[in-house]
This record gives structure tokens, sequence and C-alpha cells, in this order.
């Protein structure tokens, strides 16, 4: 027995919440679909008719009911058999008007579909301008897959009406207030005469026009660029940045925020052939570019299926490409000029312009001439440290930047501080473009070098406390050095060395590695110091006292406590190790101090009896 092919059965409720949770973002797009369907109606009659009226008018009936009327080219019987009893197919309709051209955006019977996301019924009226003599049709659909469809001899003018009567729990979506809000939303810069009717106070029923006949970037007033971001954006931009790429037909303007947003990839406001796409479509610009919110009219750019998003193609790369170009044009010409607005930007997208210069070797030569870093010295540019040092000695975390900043400016030693996003990698952008500039990330040996050296008298008799200091905290991975700077308030500095860092992760690994790898990671041992130096300010009273007081248990704890403080200092955050380190340090340091007292105390009390008697008997 063969088998028999069979038709699915398509449950319409099934498509309406397919549309409403996936396909689409929501209800709200049931507006946008019938507008769009009725833009490509008056586009496909103006196409044999080019002096043909281009209305489109929302009116709110009776009961929460919505009436959208077009005069656009309508409908046979024939032609409303196609496109409203298949679901899903290009209809005959759609190629006879060549819809799929870049006239046209919609697909009819799709978007009209979408409309029982809020209707439970929809009716539909209409007469065909491309056949005068038809007579006009009614459709009626259900959200239940029913549907009536028959000519009717009624006088119905040329063009359609669609009557969307609310399902029970979306009457809000047909409001007026609504309505019109969508309206200006979706079809803001079509180039059509769409009006909402309103009610205005003493008037009664009134036409407000949504659409407008030029785009907003097209031969503006002065001002109107900005007035339009603050109304269509909601803020006032630093700056307006043209955009056109012709051949992809795109047109728009590009705005500077006014505060820094975070990094990442932009959002913008796109129209496709003067339809709203989406307010927050990415992919229209790099994510270098996030400094700044685009709105854009597209011709030749392709929607995705929802018609809410971009399909990323090689034409869309192209115009990224272009976008991104104009964009970078701007940031170069108006660093380069100087003035109010480049402070202005400098000190708002510096975090983006650094983004830019990572991957643009003529922004980075611009960045070493006009973006201010954080020095030892205070703000300076790339240029002045190199003009006023020779050479960009920089830290890779702020929190060594902020370890070594007083030291290292007390000395006049100039640091960087690259801590920061993308720092970093520019400086190493930097030293990879300009090989004649040393750059290169701060060492222990830089610091050390600027310190002063003790007197050799005083060198030489507390070499030996050193030595002892250097074995107490010898568990910590921490060398110590002696030496004095500025300001002597501070009494201990640490140090940390990248290199000695990496000799102890190589020899944790080749204690764990097998013999084969074990001596492969012995092979590549580098000579270098401990991963930190505990530095002790012979400038302080209370190190100085340290360093004289007698070896033991208390010159150690006192030699801990100092080491935690300084780890404290430089931003670390204390391991558990060194936790119980410096609470054992202050517990001995305590006790000492305590049992010190209590003596001194006793000393006292006895002397003072000895004098009273001695007193008495006199």
């Amino acid at each position: 027995m063969s088998d028999q092919l069979q038709a699915f059965t398509v449950d319409l409720r099934g498509v309406v919440d397919l549309f409403a949770r996936h396909l689409y973002s929501g209800p709200r797009v049931y507006l946008r679909e019938l507008l769009q369907n009725a833009v490509d109606a008056i586009t496909a009659r103006r196409l044999v008719d080019p002096g043909s009226p281009d209305q489109v008018r929302l009116q709110p009936l009776p009961e929460g009911g919505l009436e959208i009327i077009d005069t656009g080219i309508g409908l046979t019987l024939d032609q409303a058999r196609d496109v409203l009893a298949t679901i899903g197919r290009s209809s005959k309709r759609d190629l006879e008007l060549g819809l799929g051209r870049s006239e046209f955006l919609g697909q009819f019977g799709i978007g009209l579909l979408s409309a029982f996301m809020v209707a439970d019924t929809i009716e539909l009226v209409s007469r065909s301008a491309g056949e005068p003599s038809a007579r006009a049709i009614r459709w009626r659909g259900h959200d239940d897959g029913r549907y009536e469809l028959a000519e009717t001899e009624e006088p119905v003018p040329i063009g359609t009406t669609v009557r969307l009567r609310a399902r029970r729990d979306a009457e809000h979506w047909l409001a007026p207030a609504t309505v019109v809000a969508l309206a200006e939303e979706f079809g803001s810069l079509l180039p059509y005469d769409v009006a909402c009717q309103v009610q205005a106070a003493g008037h009664g029923q009134l036409w407000r026009r949504v659409s407008r006949s030029a785009l907003p970037w097209d031969a503006p007033a002065p001002g109107a660029l900005d007035e339009y971001c603050r109304r269509t954006l909601g803020f006032e931009p630093l700056a307006a940045i043209a955009l056109s790429v012709p051949l992809a037909g795109v047109s728009g303007v590009a705005y500077v925020l006014p505060a820094a947003p975070p990094p990442g990839p932009g959002t913008h406001r796109v129209f496709v052939k003067r339809m709203l796409l989406g307010t927050r479509v990415d992919g229209v610009l790099p994510e270098w570019a996030f400094f700044v919110r685009c709105v854009i009219d597209a011709d030749g750019l392709r929607p995705t299926a929802s018609r809410e998003a971009l399909y990323d193609d090689d034409v869309l790369l192209a115009v990224r490409d272009a976008l991104a170009g104009q964009v970078r044009a701007w940031v170069l010409s108006t660093l380069g000029r100087g003035g109010p607005l480049a402070r202005r930007f400098l000190e708002v997208h510096h975090l983006a312009l650094r983004a830019l210069a990572r991957q643009d070797d003529e922004v980075l030569d611009l960045v070493v001439d006009v973006l201010p870093f954080e020095t030892t010295d205070g703000l300076r540019t790339l240029a002045q440290v190199h003009d006023e040092h020779q050479v960009l000695l920089h830290t890779s975390t702020v929190e060594e930047f902020r370890r070594v900043a007083p030291v290292a400016r007390a000395q006049g030693l100039a640091v960087l501080n690259a801590g920061y996003v993308y720092d970093e990698e520019l400086l190493a952008r930097l030293a990879a473009r300009r090989p004649g500039w040393v750059v290169r990330p701060l060492a222990a040996s830089d610091v050390s070098a600027v310190l002063d050296d003790l007197d050799l008298d005083l060198a030489v008799r507390f070499e030996p406390v050193r030595l002892d200091a250097a074995r107490v905290l010898a568990a910590q991975d921490c060398g110590v050095l002696l030496r004095t700077f500025q300001p002597p308030s501070l009494p201990a500095l640490l140090l940390s060395d990248r290199d000695g860092r990496h000799e102890r992760a190589r020899r944790t690994l080749e204690e764990a590695a097998d013999d084969v790898w074990g001596q492969a990671l012995a092979d590549v041992a580098t000579p270098s110091g401990p991963p930190r130096s505990l530095v002790l300010n012979c400038s302080n009273e209370a190190v100085l006292a340290l360093l004289a007081a007698p070896p033991g248990p208390v010159r150690a704890a006192g030699l801990e406590a100092l080491y935690t403080c300084a780890v404290l200092l430089a931003g670390e955050s204390l391991r558990a190790g060194e936790s119980q380190l410096l609470t054992g340090a202050l517990a001995r340091l305590l006790i000492a101090g305590a049992g010190a007292g209590a003596g001194a105390g006793a000393g006292a009390g006895a002397g003072a009896g000895a004098g009273a008697g001695g007193a008495g008997d006199a």
C-alpha cells in the first residue's frame, strides 16, 4: 500500500502565538505591518499613476476598534483570494506588483495576519485601481482560521480599508493615544501623508499628521538636527556627524553622546525605506564607535524576517565600514583642530578614543599628542612624558601605580598609570610603532634605583639585620631592602617584580610537572630576584627603632606587621596566610608592650616604696 500525500493543517491561533512570541518582538508591531501594507500599496499605485493620492488615515472606531484607510492600488477578487487565503507563500500579486523590488518592503498577507496579535476579527474592504471596472471586495477573517470573501456592490473608493476589532486582552493596543504614539514612532519619516484622528478639546475630531515629506538631515535649518536629537533620542548631543553611503541608499546622522557609555556594541535607530526598523539596532558601526548614536535611513539594507533587525550580509559590512570611516574622519578632524569641542570630547570619550587607537595607527599617533594620561607628574600626554624623561615607564594595574606613586613622585621618577582599559595595549602598540622610544613596564629595580642608599657605616651596621629580616619574610616570597626616601612618614614600600613573579610561576609548574616537562621548564629558568621586595625607609623613626631592636620574636613581629601594612597600602587584599601573619604579629607586639609596661610600672612602684620608706626612716 503506497503512502498518500497529505497537506498540513494550520492552526491559526498557534501561528499568531508564534508571531507574537518569536517572530516579532511583541504585539506593538501590528501597526507597523499595517502601515507597511498601506505604503507598499500607494507605492504600487504610483508606479502606474504617478499623480495618485498618497493618503493613509488611522481612525478609532466605536467599542475600541481601529480603521486604517489607504489610497493604494487595492485588490480584485482573484488577488484577494491569492494573498488572503494562503499563509507564508509569496503570492501572485506580490510578483505582479514587484514586491521584493527595491520599492517595496512588506509582504501583504503576512503583514495583515500580524494584526491577529491584537484583534480577533479583521475586515478588509478594497477596490482595485488596476482594474477600475472590477467590483469591490470584502474579506472578513477570524483568529480561529475562518474567513469569508465576496464581492460587494457598495460604493467603495479606490484603495483599501482595514478594520480591527480588539481582542479582549488587547484593547489598549487599539486605544487612540497608543495608535498615535505607534504611528509617530514607526511612520515619522514616511514620505506619504499619514495622519491619525485625535480628539481635540473644544474642536471635536481633528487629523494629526505623523509623517514628513523630507528627511530631518536633508538641508536642515540651523539647530534642527540638535532639536531632532532632543525630541527623538532624548539627549543634547555634543556634535552631529553627517552620514551618507549613496551606493547603498543610506543617509543619516551620528550624534556624539554627552556622557560616556560603557564599551560595547552601540544600538541605533534604523529606518528602511523610511519605515522604522528598530530603535536599538546593532551592527551599524564597529564596537569602537560606542560614543555615538545613529539615526539612518537605508534603501539597500536587507531586514530580517521580523523586520526588526538588519541581515548581516556583505552590503551591511560595506556600509558599516563606510560609516565608520566617516565617524573616524570626524574624530581626526575635530581633535586635529583643537578647541572647546575637542577638549570636551577628550574629557568625555577618552575610552572610545583609546578603543579606536588600538587598531588605527593614525589615531594612535594623534593620541600620543593629545590624550592625557595619569602620571606621577600629573596629567601628561605621552609626547610630553617622552620629551621630559625620554622613557615611558608604566604600571600594569591601578593598584601598582597607587603603591609607587608617592615615592616615585618624591624621587622625580615619572611613571604612567596603564591600569585602565586599553592603556597597556596602546603602549605596546606604541613601542612597536616607534622603535626609538623606550616604552616598558615598571620594574622593582627602577624604583629602588632612585631611592637613596644608606651611608656606608649604617649599611654595614644594618646588614645583619637586613639578612635576618629577609629570613623572617622568606616564607612570603619577599626580599628586604634598606633605603632612605621621601616622604619619611611612609615606613615601608612594597615593590612587585614582574620577572620575579614569572620565575615563581615557572618554579611552581616545574615542581608539579613530570620529568620531561620539568626539565623543559628548568631549561627556561631566568635569574631574578624575589617576586616582591619590602623596602624599609630608614628615614622613618619607627623603622630605625625596629632595626636597632635586638633579634627575637618582637623584631620579627614588627617586620611582619610592616610587611602586611605595606601590602594593604599597595591596594592588595591580604591572603589567608597574610591575615594570620598580621594577627599573630599584632598579638606578639601587644603582649610585649603590655609586659614592658607592667614591668616598668612595678619598678616604679618599688622605687616609690623604697623612697617612702627611706624618708620615714630618716
